[in-house]
């Protein structure tokens, strides 16, 4: 009997310590889920669910299941500091994705830097927001990269001599869009006929537009959010503006189509995901996320789906105390050795700087493909 008392104690020892051993991993998700931004939350948050649900069904992270602590930023600065408070000292998650926008991260992310809390920003592509601090990284191509390529593919396609500049002058993305497509411009040789600017909220471009096609440009660089880069599109081609627009990944959305309609066609944007990539991890995305949401993906719902993987790579080399502040210092370590092949490509990290010159965070090193819209879908530039 004695024996048999060892026995079950023993059996019931080692089951708490398999029961103990096995726990949630909770990753945060700010995303902008309602307000403007919405148009892009929502893929975000799509491509988040569908890989924690393949990861938890695989097993999980060394038998630990992802947890996501998803919280509606809205699109704002504000909401997304109060948002990284909760994850980050209420929730205490291990890593928080997001936040949507440049703008909302260049407010958030100091908040966790000095938190000790891993950041991974998917849609934040505007200059600077990796020069915060190490504990901050981003898989979503910076525009610095993407841009001047986007520009140069369209020049030698379409023999682009000169470009009209229109801009959002009050946001952090769409300004660090312009600078770049500026340098890439003047680093191009190429004239620009006129800039114009508009600012967050406003829905009336004729104005500028009418300006930019007495100026006789043979194409428009476009840096703008879908809020009012939609709008410009279907106003521009009202004018009879049918000139080829070189965006950025503000208008780099499949929300492109239903918002701007018939006037979608003859966008020029660079990412380095593409719905008509044929690699077999594409294809698989794209069929999984069409199954399970019913509608296509967009390159914000990629680079999440991949982001969670890489983040998913890095925690299987992380012996997980159960102390947060080693955890989330112990998963900051890993995240930079992480090499992945997923729905974007081959993917790694590269080491930014801060403004002094000194290391700091890490983008993407991921060369873009540049698509062109035609009928309602994104078409590869061979």
């Amino acid at each position: 009997m004695q024996f048999m008392r060892s026995a079950i104690v023993a059996l019931a020892i080692g089951a708490s310590t398999v029961a103990s051993q096995a726990a949630e991993v909770k990753l945060g998700v700010a995303a902008a889920l309602s307000g403007l931004a919405a148009q892009y939350g929502a893929a975000i948050r799509n491509g988040f669910e569908l890989a924690a649900e393949e990861i938890n069904a695989a097993g999980g992270v060394n038998g630990n299941t992802i947890k996501l602590v998803v919280e509606d930023e809205q699109g704002k600065k504000e909401e997304a500091i109060n948002v990284y408070k909760k994850l980050i000292f209420q929730d205490k998650v291990l890593l928080i994705f997001g936040p949507t926008l440049s703008n909302s991260a260049s407010a958030a992310n100091p908040i966790a830097q000095a938190a000790k809390a891993p950041v991974f920003g998917t849609s934040n592509t505007a200059d600077g927001i990796t020069a915060v601090g190490n504990y901050i990284f981003r898989n979503s191509v910076t525009e610095a990269d993407v841009l001047p390529v986007t520009l140069k593919t369209v020049v030698e396609k379409e023999g682009v001599k000169k470009v009209a500049v229109l801009y959002g002058n009050d946001d952090v993305f769409t300004k660090s869009g312009y600078d770049n497509f500026a340098k890439a411009l003047k680093d191009q040789n190429i004239p620009v006929t006129t800039t114009e600017t508009f600012a967050k909220g406003d829905v009336d471009f004729k104005a500028q537009l009418t300006k930019i096609k007495a100026s006789g440009p043979d194409a428009i660089v476009l840096s703008a959010l879908l809020a009012e880069g939609a709008p410009i599109l279907v106003q521009a081609r009202q004018l009879g503006i049918d000139l080829p627009f070189v965006g950025g990944n503000g208008v780099n959305s499949v929300k492109i189509f239903e918002l701007a309609k018939g006037a979608s066609d003859n966008l020029w944007v660079g990412s380095p995901w593409s719905a008509s990539n044929d690699t077999p991890e594409n294809k698989k995305f794209i069929e999984a996320y069409t199954k399970k949401f019913g509608l296509a993906p967009d390159q914000f719902a990629a680079q999440t789906y991949d982001a969670l993987h890489i983040v998913a790579e890095a925690l299987k080399k992380v012996q997980l105390s159960g102390d947060i502040a080693k955890d989330r210092a112990a998963l900051r370590d890993a995240l930079p050795d992480v090499s992945w092949t997923g729905v974007t490509g081959p993917f790694k990290f590269r080491q930014a700087v801060d403004k002094s010159g000194k290391p700091a965070g890490y983008d993407a090193d991921q060369q873009p493909i540049v698509s062109v819209t035609k009928d309602g879908a994104y078409q590869i530039v061979k």
